[in-house]
């Protein structure tokens, strides 16, 4: 009946060495292994450590050291654990049996015992102790666990609190620049207009990791907010006939802010580029946002269309009036059928529903003239111009 508990540790207290040898020879049969007997109380209580028992079975009335005082000792070497102690007694009095309850005694048994009793309350108590550890290991791994996972929080605390100053540091001393990278009209070669481009004296990260590094602490519209302001400052001399693409999320588009970024006149010579690579929740929100600057004239960019989340759905629900071919479409386009499919199909959209399409990323001219044989009517990237600082595009622009 004890096989499943066989290596459960058993000790056995009684000066009597007869009750003693009995109790063994019952244990045993019943399954289990490790039983340890004491007649002598005084060598069981400095046996404790050594034994280290998950029951003990206790006469209470014994020479030299009575159940009591034992009772008293093991309680205080279980210090607060579960360590069950089944009482033997011939003493049923109600005294008796208070005090022993009081010192921490789990259950009685009456001299003279039954076998089978013994060994049924023995199993009891042994399952009780089982389950106590099991709930016990529980609770030590939900602690563990709890631990590992405050830790997690605060190091993810500290981690935001590092990112949020980075960002703050950076809004309050200035430490971006603005480049500007010419958009060309491919049939002329003219220049139509130019990209705002954010550049960070921190080069530790690229200027896109930034942006997400903002947006992560909740700073994303301040900084891009910032970044627009800059932008506008240093391109009020651009020639009338050119445009300023501007970059901004969702977000940025519905902060209090940026509804007084543009004058009226100066809102046809913007374009503004919503990036594809952030999730549109509720088209229609971002659609009324922007309605009033787009009836002043400015125009309305999707960028990086054939990557990111959306696809084409920008296209569909935010009507834009520019499409920006992304990078990974145009690189190699000369070597890929697929590319240049995706954007024949991308120009004819484009040409049917009085939109333009623009190539970016246009690093070589076997792209240069794959794309415009492909009826892409602007293209910006290193082999036609680099982004600049508002200087050299100044000189740029002056040239013949």
């Amino acid at each position: 009946m004890l096989e499943r508990f066989a290596s459960a540790r058993i000790m056995v207290v009684d000066d009597n060495e007869a009750n003693v040898a009995l109790l063994r020879a019952l244990l045993q049969r019943a399954g289990l292994r490790n039983i340890f007997t004491f007649s002598d109380p005084r060598v069981a209580v400095t046996s404790l450590n050594q034994v280290d028992p998950e029951l003990v079975l206790l006469d209470l009335h014994m020479p030299h050291l009575d159940g009591f005082e034992v009772l008293g000792t093991i309680a205080q070497y279980a210090a607060g654990s579960y360590l069950p102690v089944l009482v033997l007694t011939a003493d049923s009095t109600e005294e008796a049996t208070h005090r022993a309850l009081g010192l921490g005694a789990r259950d009685f048994i009456t001299k003279p015992f039954d076998a089978m009793e013994v060994v049924l309350r023995v199993r009891n108590l042994l399952e009780t102790q089982s389950l106590y550890q099991t709930v016990r290991g529980y609770n030590r791994r939900l602690r563990d666990q709890l631990d590992m996972y405050q830790s997690v929080e605060q190091i993810e605390r500290e981690s935001l609190q590092i990112r949020r100053e980075k960002i703050e540091t950076t809004l309050n001393q200035d430490l971006l620049t603005m480049h500007f990278q010419p958009v060309f009209d491919l049939s002329t070669s003219h220049i139509v207009g130019v990209e705002a481009l954010a550049r960070f004296s921190d080069s530790s990260l690229r200027p896109d990791q930034w942006f997400a590094l903002a947006a992560s602490v909740g700073l994303g519209p301040e900084l891009e907010i910032m970044a627009i302001q800059s932008a506008l400052t240093l391109a009020e001399w651009l020639p009338d006939s050119t445009f300023l693409a501007l970059n901004a999320s969702p977000g940025t588009l519905l902060h209090p802010e940026f509804q007084n970024l543009f004058s009226e006149e100066f809102c046809r010579r913007v374009v503004l580029e919503l990036t594809e690579h952030v999730v549109v929740e509720d088209y229609e929100i971002i659609a009324q946002a922007l309605q009033r600057f787009r009836a002043k004239g400015m125009r309305l960019a999707a960028d990086d269309t054939g990557a990111g989340y959306a696809g084409f759905l920008h296209l569909l629900n935010l009507a834009p009036d520019i499409i920006k071919l992304d990078i990974s479409i145009v690189r190699d386009i000369h070597l890929d059928p697929a590319r240049r499919a995706l954007t024949t199909a991308l120009a004819s959209f484009a040409t049917d529903t009085n939109r333009l399409l623009v190539a970016e990323g246009i690093e070589n001219q076997d792209e240069l003239e794959t794309v415009r044989d492909l009826s892409v009517r602007w293209g910006q990237g290193f082999h036609l111009a680099r982004p600049m600082t508002a200087p050299a595009l100044h000189e740029l622009m002056a040239m013949p």
